[in-house]
């Protein structure tokens, strides 16, 4: 399922939206603004009873602070 993590430049909120196409619109829940940037997400995975990170690892992308830009 595609879940993704966005924030809204509206209002900085964070949120997730399943968005089954690339033609779905995306808006704020928060502000309704359409004004929104997808974040980088990282997922976790489950082996041998420890949780492990995925081979993404470090900033966590634009929006978790791996480029310095917030």
């Amino acid at each position: 399922m595609p879940i993704y993590e966005y924030r809204c430049k509206g209002c900085d909120r964070e949120f997730e939206k399943y968005v089954p196409s690339t033609t779905t619109a995306v808006a704020c829940p928060a502000c309704q603004s359409a004004q929104v940037m997808r974040k980088l997400s990282v997922f976790g995975m489950k082996t041998a009873g420890t949780v492990q990170p995925s081979a993404m690892t470090g900033g966590g992308g634009c929006c978790g602070g791996g480029c310095g830009c917030h």
